[in-house]
């Protein structure tokens, strides 16, 4: 296994995301760049939603929300923290923590560092392998580190790491920042460490906007030792978390909205199999595998010229540029249904017949 300690010299669009490539003129192509799973929110939360502007009158009150997150992992309300989506949680940790040798494990959503450097921090980057499919090699954060952050499954290599190799990360003095955003769509959640007390440092941050669409109304949380959740809670501003956002949060923990998300993570992982099969049949295409988040992340010759062609015949990708470990060669595509699939793939096959020299 060949991974790398780098220092972020090499500078990349660590606030590029998925949702550029479908604003303005990409409105109207088919979203490939963006992991919010199609059709959502479902009408019942829809529904939920709606109901509770009839409160907006009053502050929000975070306490039933909170209560259902920590029933939904068996765990005591004061290691629970609502969030306004997973990104304000690392903007949190970055200013809250008295980090000083933080490290951040790439290829991985890149809001973590960015928030890091936006704190005034160093960051050292644990730079993973694409030769071993981009798994993770404990022994390869700096010993130092007293904070490291990882994803798991991680975006966007969709590499779902092992938890006996995440906990080797944990240790006193040290806190292990795992971000689950995307576990709810893997089936069964094999590898959570969601629901853990017994292990020093350990912070986990999930994410509601993938599974129940709700990018735009920013829900998220993180799970940790009631020092740390009140040491991020004092950073936070007042009712950082609307009420629309809360009553979603609730709603979105009972025992039938989890059997909806786990069902739904079922057929992803249908789906997903579907694409991998159709990407193995073009020369020069290889996906990482195996992979098992809502997205696959690939890499062909003219990536660039593929991603352009692809935007003329009515599909965003994500391109993988500036995501640190990884380069021009690079897309990540969101899975979706078999029909929206068959279409992309024989869009790709035209593309890639075009860019050949």
């Amino acid at each position: 296994m060949r991974t790398r300690t780098d220092s972020p010299e090499t500078r990349h669009d660590l606030r590029h995301h998925g949702d550029a490539e479908v604003r303005d003129d990409g409105a109207e192509l088919t979203d490939l760049a963006v992991n919010v799973r199609p059709g959502t929110p479902p009408d019942w939360l829809r529904e939920r939603i709606a109901a509770s502007l009839t409160g907006l009158a009053a502050y929000p009150d975070g306490r039933a929300a909170r209560a259902a997150v920590a029933a939904r992992h068996g765990l005591p309300v004061e290691r629970v923290l609502l969030t306004a989506g997973v990104a304000e949680a690392f903007v949190l940790l970055a200013r809250a923590l008295a980090a000083r040798r933080p490290v951040v494990v790439h290829p991985q959503f890149t809001e973590p560092e960015a928030a890091l450097l936006g704190a005034g921090h160093t960051v050292r980057r644990v730079l993973l392998d694409a030769g071993d499919g981009f798994r993770l090699d404990p022994a390869a954060v700096p010993e130092d580190a007293d904070l490291v952050v990882v994803g798991n499954p991680t975006n966007p290599t969709s590499v779902l790491h092992p938890a006996d190799d995440l906990l080797r990360l944990a240790r006193p003095g040290r806190t292990l920042v795992v971000d689950e955003a995307f576990m709810d769509a893997v089936p069964g959640e094999p590898q959570a460490l969601a629901g853990r007390r017994d292990v020093p440092g350990l912070v986990v941050l999930r994410s509601l906007t993938k599974t129940w669409g709700l990018a735009g109304l920013r829900i998220g949380y993180a799970l940790a030792d009631p020092v740390t959740v009140a040491t991020l809670a004092a950073a936070q501003p007042l009712w950082p978390v609307s009420t629309p956002a809360l009553a979603a949060a609730e709603v979105c923990m009972t025992p039938a909205a989890l059997a909806e998300a786990e069902s739904a993570a079922r057929r992803t992982a249908a789906e997903r199999a579907h694409l991998l099969a159709g990407l193995a049949g073009f020369d020069g295409v290889r996906a990482v595998e195996p992979a098992a988040g809502p997205f696959v992340l690939v890499t062909m010759d003219s990536a660039t010229a593929v991603r352009e062609r692809l935007r003329e015949l009515g599909f965003a990708a994500r391109r993988g540029d500036t995501f640190p470990g990884l380069g021009p060669r690079w897309l990540r595509l969101a899975v979706r249904d078999r029909a929206t699939t068959d279409r992309f793939l024989r869009a790709l096959g035209q593309t890639l017949e075009a860019v050949r020299p």
